[in-house]
């Protein structure tokens, strides 16, 4: 019993003494070097993306979105995560949305994000069919950006990101 209690003790004093403290962590985000951003050649696809998006929002009576390469980065960074990942997802949304905001002043972010679509239109329309996506589409925004790419198997992802300054 005495060796059982002497390695209970042991175990306690290690968990102990290596346990970890938040004194030391930083909690506020890092602050994004806009010398480092990665701004891509913007392919057809996104083009035509972002013309359907300025139509569509010009048929219901809003202001056309204008491009800005801070949002592009943004996405584009976003849309090689995925890749990486191999999953769709927001993952790090704070993080971009603390930039945009930082970098640009902006007031409001959102994204839309997608797979698998293989053309402008289809992406478009079903963005349009969901309405979270579509909220985003027809939102108070000032400015977008798109990132659209391809894995090594061929599937496209999508990164939209919104904002109003």
């Amino acid at each position: 019993m005495k060796k059982f209690t002497l390695l209970l003790v042991m175990v306690l004093f290690v968990a102990f003494m290596t346990s970890c403290s938040t004194d030391a962590i930083d909690d506020a985000p890092a602050a994004m070097n806009i010398s480092n951003l990665v701004v891509p050649e913007t392919k057809t696809i996104e083009i035509e993306i972002m013309e359907l998006i300025n139509d569509y929002r010009l048929t219901k009576g809003l202001n056309p979105l204008n491009n800005v390469a801070i949002i592009k980065a943004q996405a584009f960074s976003h849309t090689d995560y995925m890749i990486v990942k191999n999953n769709v997802s927001h993952d790090n949304f704070l993080q971009r949305k603390l930039n945009l905001e930082s970098s640009l002043g902006a007031s409001n972010v959102s994204e839309n994000v997608a797979y698998g679509f293989t053309s402008a239109q289809t992406v478009v329309t079903a963005w349009l069919k969901s309405e979270s996506h579509k909220a985003n589409i027809e939102g108070d925004f000032t400015d977008f950006e798109l990132s659209a790419d391809q894995n090594a198997e061929g599937n496209w992802y999508y990164t939209n990101i919104f904002v109003k300054k």
